[in-house]
């Protein structure tokens, strides 16, 4: 039988993916930012616990789900990594993003981003991104890695384990004013 992390954290990215201000709009090829507490998750402070057995089944639930749907994935480094994020270098190349030399781990980037490290074919390191999607599990902080317009999704589906979990969606600034016409 399946654990309830792995459950929560289908039923969190399942929910996130469907929402009607998401799914109607063309998936592929968008920028999700993933920050994770697996210490959190765990029921432990954020960076004091990490578990890298506890991120692993997170990530191994997270991508093919959204590989499935054409979205890149950029992975939250902890703050003793500046909040770097791991991306495919592919996903680099295409955004333009400029590689920097770190690989992280538990500790030091934390369990996740290192869990993510693993599991991408060809991973590199970057300094941010301006990411369409963003996925908070344990109060990660990475409102710093989204466009500018962030519009909170409110989850039925916000824990997983004992972390708390939060979503937006970024949406293009309105601009004109009152004459102008919006979508």
């Amino acid at each position: 039988m399946e654990d309830n992390i792995i459950l929560e954290t289908r039923a969190v990215i399942s929910e996130l993916l469907s929402h009607p201000r998401i799914a109607d709009e063309h998936m592929n090829g968008r920028l999700l930012v993933i920050g994770c507490s697996s210490s959190e998750v765990i029921g432990g402070t954020i960076g004091k616990s990490s578990s890298p057995e506890t991120a692993k089944k997170i990530v191994n639930e997270i991508i093919p789900i959204i590989n499935s749907k054409g979205i890149l994935l950029a992975a939250q480094c902890c703050e003793h990594l500046n909040r770097a994020l791991i991306v495919e270098k592919e996903t680099a190349i295409k955004l333009g993003l400029e590689p920097v030399s770190v690989v992280p781990k538990p500790g030091a980037g934390g369990a996740f981003a290192a869990a993510v490290w693993e599991a991408f074919s060809d991973p590199v390191a970057i300094e941010n991104v301006k990411a369409d999607l963003g996925l908070d599990i344990g109060d990660t902080m990475i409102g710093m890695h989204l466009k500018p317009v962030a519009v909170p999704i409110r989850l039925s589906s916000n824990k997983i384990g004992n972390a708390r979990v939060c979503a937006a969606f970024c949406r293009p600034k309105y601009i004109g004013g009152p004459r102008a016409e919006y979508k």
